[in-house]
C-alpha cells in the first residue's frame, strides 16, 4: 500500500513538473479572465442609469442586472470548484471562460430586462469557474517563496478592473451603446481561452463526490432570502410574499448547515470552519461586501443622477477611488508576510468605513467635486489592503487539497456579500428617497452609505480575531518541528 502511495505521489510530482512556464505567463493565463470578470461588475453598474432609460427598468430590475450575476456566481462557486478537483481544474477553467463570454454577448443583445437578467445570470455561472480556479491553479504553479509576491500581483489585476470598469463603461456608453460593455468581453474570451489551454498546466485535488442537494440549499436559501430584501422596501416588510421569501430562505440555508454536517461529500467542508483564523477572514470578507460593493452601487450613480454628468466624466471622477487598489494590493502582498494579515485587513477595514461614514457626512445635491477626492483616496488605499491579505488568508488556513474549497467559500462568501449589499442598501435607500429628484437621491444615499459604514466597521472589529504574524510563524514552527 505504501508503495502504491509512493508511486502516485511520484507521478503526481512528475505530471506538475512538466510544461513549467514563466511566471509572468502564468499571471497573465490566470488574471486576464479575473480581470474580464472584475471589469463587469463595475462596467455594469455605471451604465445602470442609461440602462434604467432604454430599457425602461425599474429599481428592483436594476437591483436584478447586478444581482443575477452575483446570486449565479455564489451559487456555483463551490460546485465549480469541486468539479474543477473532479475533472481538472484547467479544464473547467477554460468551460468557464467559455460560458461567460457566450453570456457577455447575450447581454449585448438583450432587448428587456428580464432577456438581460437572464443573460447576467449566464455570465454569473461562468465567472464561477473562473475566480476560485485562477487562484488554485496560481497557487499550484508558483513556488511558495513568491506565492505571496503572485497572489498581490493578481490582485492588483483584480483591482485594475476595479479601476477602469467606470471609466470603461462611461467612455462605451457615451461613445458606442451600453451593449458594447458586454461586446468587450467577447475578444477577450476568445483570446484568453487558447492562451490559458497552452500557458496552464492540469491539476485535480481530491475527487469527492459532488453534492447536488447542497447546491439546491443554499442557492434556493440566498436566493429567496435576497429575493425578501429587494422587494421588502417597496412591497412591506410584513407582506406575505417579502415574509415567505424571508422565513423560507433562512429555513433553507439552516438546512442546508445541517445536511452539509451529516453529508459524507459535502459541498462546503465545515471543518474548514474550525480554524479561527479562516472563519474570522470569512466574516470580514462578507461585511466588507455588504458594505462597500452596495454602497458602491449607489455612488456610481450619484454623479449621473445627481449632477447631470455624462457617464464618462462620471466614471473618470470614481477613479481617486478605484485607481488605489491596483496600487495598493500588489504592495500589501508584497509585505503581507512581513506585517501579517491582520494588520493590514484591518487597517483596511478602518480606512474603509471611515471613507464612508465621510461620503455620507458631506453628501449634497451641489457638492463640490474636490470634497469627494479624499475620502475616495481613502475607500481606495482600504480596499486595496483588503483583497491581497485575504487572498494570502485563505490559502494559508488550509491544507493544499482543501484549497480549492477554501477559495470557492470565501469567492461564495463575498459574492453572496455584494448581493445583500446592494439589496440591503438599495432598501434602505428606497425607504428614505427615490429616483424623483436629484434632492431625493440624497435623502436615500445618505442613510444607506451611513448603513454600509456601519457594517464595515463590524468587520474592522472581526479583524482583531485574525492570527498575528506571531501566531502564523509559531504555528509554522509547531508543524515543522512535528514533522520531524
Amino acid at each position: 500500500m505504501t508503495e502504491t502511495l509512493e508511486t502516485s505521489n511520484a507521478a503526481t510530482k512528475v505530471v506538475n513538473a512538466v510544461k513549467q512556464r514563466p511566471l509572468a505567463a502564468i499571471l497573465a493565463a490566470v488574471s486576464i479572465p479575473m480581470f474580464m470578470a472584475t471589469l463587469d461588475n463595475l462596467v455594469v453598474t455605471m451604465a445602470l442609469p442609461v440602462i434604467r432609460t432604454e430599457l425602461h427598468a425599474s429599481l428592483s430590475d436594476l437591483q436584478w442586472f447586478v444581482n443575477a450575476y452575483t446570486l449565479s456566481f455564489a451559487s456555483m462557486l463551490l460546485t465549480a470548484a469541486a468539479v474543477g478537483d473532479r475533472l481538472g481544474r484547467r479544464r473547467v477553467f477554460l468551460f468557464g471562460i467559455t460560458l461567460f463570454t457566450l453570456g457577455s454577448a447575450a447581454c449585448a443583445l438583450a432587448t428587456e430586462p428580464w432577456m438581460l437578467i437572464a443573460a447576467r445570470a449566464a455570465q454569473g455561472f461562468g465567472g464561477a469557474a473562473i475566480v476560485p480556479l485562477s487562484l488554485t491553479l496560481l497557487t499550484a504553479a508558483v513556488p511558495e517563496k513568491m506565492r505571496s509576491a503572485a497572489i498581490g500581483i493578481w490582485g492588483g489585476v483584480t483591482g485594475l478592473g476595479v479601476a477602469l470598469g467606470p471609466v470603461v463603461g462611461g467612455a462605451v456608453v457615451d461613445g458606442l451603446s451600453w451593449q458594447w460593455i458586454f461586446w468587450l468581453n467577447v475578444p477577450i474570451g476568445i483570446i484568453a481561452v487558447p492562451f490559458a489551454a497552452r500557458v496552464l498546466n492540469e491539476s485535480f485535488g481530491s475527487t469527492v463526490k459532488l453534492d447536488p442537494a447542497g447546491v439546491v440549499l443554499s442557492a434556493g436559501g440566498v436566493l429567496a432570502v435576497v429575493w425578501g430584501v429587494i422587494h421588502g422596501a417597496g412591497d412591506g416588510w410584513t407582506s406575505a410574499k417579502v415574509l415567505t421569501g424571508l422565513i423560507g430562505g433562512a429555513a433553507l440555508l439552516i438546512g442546508f448547515v445541517l445536511w452539509e454536517n451529516r453529508s459524507a461529500a459535502p459541498m462546503l467542508p465545515l471543518r474548514l470552519f474550525r480554524s479561527r483564523g479562516f472563519s474570522a477572514v470569512n466574516i470580514v470578507q462578507f461585511t466588507f461586501s455588504v458594505g462597500v460593493f452596495g454602497a458602491i452601487f449607489l455612488l456610481a450613480q450619484y454623479f449621473q443622477v445627481v449632477q447631470g454628468y455624462s457617464p464618462l466624466a462620471s466614471g473618470i471622477r470614481t477613479l481617486p477611488w478605484t485607481m488605489a487598489p491596483m496600487v495598493v494590493a500588489p504592495l500589501a502582498g508584497l509585505i503581507v508576510d512581513r506585517v501579517g494579515v491582520r494588520l493590514l485587513i484591518g487597517i483596511g477595514q478602518v480606512f474603509l468605513s471611515a471613507a464612508l461614514l465621510w461620503m455620507a457626512l458631506i453628501a449634497t445635491v451641489d457638492l463640490s467635486y474636490g470634497s469627494f477626492v479624499p475620502p475616495f483616496v481613502l475607500a481606495g488605499v482600504g480596499m486595496g489592503l483588503t483583497f491581497a491579505p485575504i487572498a494570502t488568508a485563505i490559502m494559508a488556513s488550509a491544507a493544499p487539497a482543501d484549497q480549492g474549497m477554501a477559495s470557492g467559500t470565501n469567492n461564495t462568501i463575498r459574492e453572496v456579500g455584494v448581493a445583500m449589499g446592494v439589496a440591503i442598501l438599495a432598501s434602505v435607500f428606497a425607504s428614505h428617497g427615490s429616483y424623483i429628484s436629484p434632492q431625493h437621491y440624497v435623502d436615500g444615499l445618505i442613510p444607506a452609505i451611513k448603513v454600509g459604514a456601519v457594517i464595515v466597521a463590524v468587520g474592522a472589529v472581526v479583524s482583531l480575531l485574525l492570527p498575528s504574524r506571531k501566531d502564523v510563524a509559531e504555528s509554522t514552527t509547531g508543524a515543522t518541528i512535528s514533522a520531524h
